[in-house]
């Protein structure tokens, strides 16, 4: 049982890595653990522009850096590990992961969110060879090819328009009758010749050899169903909490999202939930960031007035 540190953050996305500065700074002994990279989602995005005091923009990738740079710069430790499940030993909240288990006075729970998928015919089978989910990562392999984006949301939307940059044509296709995405980006992509946007229309299977050659797309109002040709799909339509090993400690939403209160505390003392994995969650890094500070704070209050500290 290691009982090195007085908290552990599980996630060190834009959430965690600002609990971490919080924690390290008030000298707490802080671990920040997540299973693969820093800045969660950031890396895969190739430009923020509604983050504060970038107005120019800056890449997802940076921004993560450097507020891993920052935490990191007041003690707080990095491991690439997998969290498996907390539990509750009289006075001790015990973080199990992979290959070790932690004994702590506070966790903050920020491992994020994943992106959904479409379920439909195809998806799987072509996953990798076609259908991808990171257009920063991915999307410079379909230079001058046609690529379709699920999803129209801010997200959706970012990612088209730097497709826009590559590929010959980008064909957005959402389920509803608008876009949800700022003014800002509509215009954008609705004004950008590489770009077509198909509203009220639904992915029916993805089609293919040995990579993704067409879609069946399905008009939502009339069922009229169309065949159209492309190289690739970015799936992009929403994302869903990184929570199915919390389900036996703490309580979630219907949508697997951690149910917190004001102070990003949950039913537990003692554990707090921050950014994207929490219940009605803005899904926006400004808004991470302010719940992982809010949690940190409360994390420390937590410690420092417990009797047992």
């Amino acid at each position: 049982m290691n009982e090195n540190y007085d908290v552990v953050i599980i996630g060190a996305g834009p959430a965690g890595l600002t609990a971490g500065i919080y924690t390290s700074r008030n000298r707490l002994r802080t671990l920040l653990l997540d299973r693969e990279t820093i800045g969660g989602k950031l890396p895969d995005r190739e430009k923020i522009e509604n983050y504060p005091s970038y107005p120019e923009g800056i890449s997802g990738a940076d921004l993560g850096t450097r507020m891993f740079e920052h935490a990191t710069a007041y003690g707080a430790d990095l491991e690439f590990d997998t969290a498996t499940s907390i539990a509750i030993e009289r006075d001790r909240r015990i973080v199990r992961t992979l290959q070790e288990e932690y004994a702590v006075k506070a966790v903050i729970i920020a491992g994020g969110a994943r992106n959904k998928k479409l379920h439909v015919p195809g998806e799987e089978e072509f996953s990798g060879r076609g259908v991808f989910y990171c257009a920063t990562c991915d999307g410079p392999g379909f230079a001058n090819q046609v690529v379709a984006v699920a999803g129209s949301g801010d997200s959706g939307l970012t990612e088209a328009l730097y497709l826009a940059g590559y590929v010959k044509k980008v064909i957005v296709i959402e389920a509803m009758d608008r876009s949800g995405a700022t003014k800002l980006l509509q215009e954008r992509a609705f004004a950008h010749p590489k770009i077509e946007i198909r509203l009220s229309t639904r992915i029916e299977a993805i089609l293919g050899d040995d990579r993704v050659r067409s879609l069946w797309l399905v008009d939502a109002h009339t069922a009229r169903r169309t065949q159209v040709v492309v190289d690739g799909l970015l799936v992009w339509i929403g994302m869903e909490p990184n929570t199915d090993y919390l389900k036996a400690t703490v309580e979630l939403d219907k949508a697997g999202s951690v149910l917190v209160n004001y102070k990003m505390g949950t039913r537990i003392p003692g554990v707090f939930a921050a950014g994207d994995i929490r219940h009605q969650s803005a899904m926006q890094v400004a808004a991470a960031v302010g719940d992982g500070a809010t949690a940190a704070i409360e994390a420390c209050k937590y410690i420092t007035e417990c009797n047992w500290c």
